[in-house]
């Protein structure tokens, strides 16, 4: 449909397949199981999908094994032309595609508007990467013979996706493995499948030949994934979620030495020094929390603030924050929608009330309001220490919390007492501080002057508990290439 089309939330739903997604086609589960998925906004049912067992996942694994070899000979072009034509259907659908995720996941329409057009583009930079898979022939240093290096695909590919990017968690883990000449499994969150069958659907339509993608929608993601890695078959992992799920994960492929992605958790540190631009500073702070009503792992977890601009800073983000409009995501003028589920909203709340307990003030919401749907206010807390359970983890939430700092050097060690190490933010004016810090910071991927990172030419990826290897940019689709050395005389 065109981006002036009025769109029905029930023809969207009406338009997406709930089978599994098997051999290029849509098929029950061969149990007969579904399980249901809710709108977040009302705890409503919106459709029931197939519930993929143990034998529908050994069933995709033998149909993604026996078009393995073809997919591999593939000319690179082709994969690529493909994945482009993914890429335009997925575009000409964009804003069907939103209402779907704000549908399944209950964030505000515009932020899926942005996932949008963010999770497309990775297979656009993928088709292209497809054609730049390069080796290199050389002579051997001691005159002995040659040295051709050339790459070939990891062979087939799991893929675990969660529910707060639907679209963008996959597109960023298919591409590359597509584009790489791999087949791929892909089990997507229990709360958010619809995105990704419609996904199956459009590549489907690009051409993707049957067996390449696999979709397997269940509510037995534990038993279902262990089966998948514990066949010899699977030869790489590919997980984003918790840092506790990304171990156990881990152990199960160090069993089998398989290659392995993972992107786990985050506390990303926003720090502004007394120097920013307090204005800007805001915003980028704003953009940096509240993107996904703060479901996201690089959302800012925690703000340091230098004490001279500290109450300036408060004042100004709690104004901005208090503008978000809370409500169902898919009604006009909302911009704050509900939390995926009554667990993702319980835990925020903990987290506010035990952070309040401490001696946090609250400056803005701090409440569960009443009545239907996993609704959660933007809120500000400050006065709270910089190491206060509250900054221990993942709020994952539309929660602000506030401390502050006297030294850059005090700030630093802030920001990286954490085991995790995803994203980084700070702002300053001054050049010096900047490349100081942003060689300080122990993080991945850090932001200066900036509230927002996630680029799909970018390599996203984090450090110490946030993960192994990285997504996205020329680096992406190396995680899904083996390496071969042939020596020649």
């Amino acid at each position: 449909m065109s981006n002036n089309d009025v769109v029905d939330p029930q023809a969207v739903l009406d338009g997406v397949p709930t089978g599994l997604w098997i051999d290029g086609a849509s098929v029950p589960s061969t149990a007969g199981g579904t399980f249901a998925v809710y709108d977040p906004a009302t705890e409503e049912e919106l459709v029931s999908v197939a519930d993929a067992t143990v034998e529908d996942a050994r069933l995709a694994l033998d149909k993604a094994v026996a078009a393995a070899d073809d997919w591999a000979a593939t000319p690179p072009r082709e994969r690529g032309e493909i994945l482009r034509r993914a890429f335009e259907l997925l575009t000409d659908r964009a804003d069907d595609l939103a209402l779907l995720m704000t549908l399944e996941l209950g964030r505000a329409l515009p932020d899926s508007a942005a996932e949008t057009k963010y999770g497309t583009e990775f297979l656009r930079w993928f088709a292209e990467e497809a054609v730049r898979i390069d080796g290199r022939f050389t002579r051997s240093p001691a005159g002995t013979g040659r040295i051709l290096v050339s790459h070939a695909p990891v062979g087939p590919c799991l893929a675990i996706t969660p529910w707060n990017f639907p679209l963008a968690m996959g597109t960023r883990k298919i591409g590359p493995a597509l584009a790489a000449g791999n087949v791929m499994l892909v089990k997507p969150a229990h709360e958010t499948p619809l995105t990704m069958l419609a996904l199956a659907e459009v590549f489907a339509e690009a051409g993707l030949p049957g067996g390449v993608l696999s979709v397997l929608p269940t509510s037995s993601s534990g038993d279902l994934s262990t089966a998948i890695i514990t066949d010899d078959r699977i030869r790489k992992i590919s997980f984003t979620g918790s840092t506790p799920v990304g171990r156990n994960l881990l152990g199960q492929a160090a069993e089998r030495v398989q290659r392995t992605s993972m992107e786990l958790g985050g506390n990303a540190p926003f720090l502004v020094f007394d120097d920013a631009d307090v204005d800007a500073a805001v915003e980028g702070a704003f953009a940096a929390k509240m993107r996904n009503g703060g479901e996201a792992c690089t959302a800012a977890n925690r703000f340091l603030v230098q004490a001279g601009v500290a109450e300036e800073f408060t004042a100004k983000l709690t104004e901005k924050m208090s503008s978000a409009r809370l409500g169902p995501g898919y009604q006009s003028g909302i911009t704050l929608g509900p939390l995926v589920s009554a667990k993702q909203r319980d835990k925020v709340a903990e987290a506010v009330d035990g952070a309040v307990g401490d001696g946090a003030r609250v400056r803005l919401g701090g409440k569960v309001p009443e009545g239907k749907g996993f609704f959660y206010p933007a809120t500000v807390l400050d006065q709270v220490d910089a190491y206060a359970p509250v900054t221990r983890g993942e709020i994952f939430g539309p929660v602000a919390v506030i401390s502050t700092f006297e030294s850059e050097s005090d700030a630093v060690k802030a920001a990286n007492s954490t085991e995790y190490g995803l994203a980084s933010y700070f702002y300053s004016r001054d050049l010096d501080r900047c490349m100081r810090v942003a060689e300080a910071l122990d993080s991945g991927m850090v932001g200066v002057n900036r509230g927002v990172i996630s680029d799909p030419a970018a390599p996203f990826g984090g450090v110490k508990q946030s993960g192994i290897g990285r997504e996205g940019g020329s680096e992406g689709i190396e995680e899904y290439l083996s390496v071969k050395y042939i020596a020649l005389t």
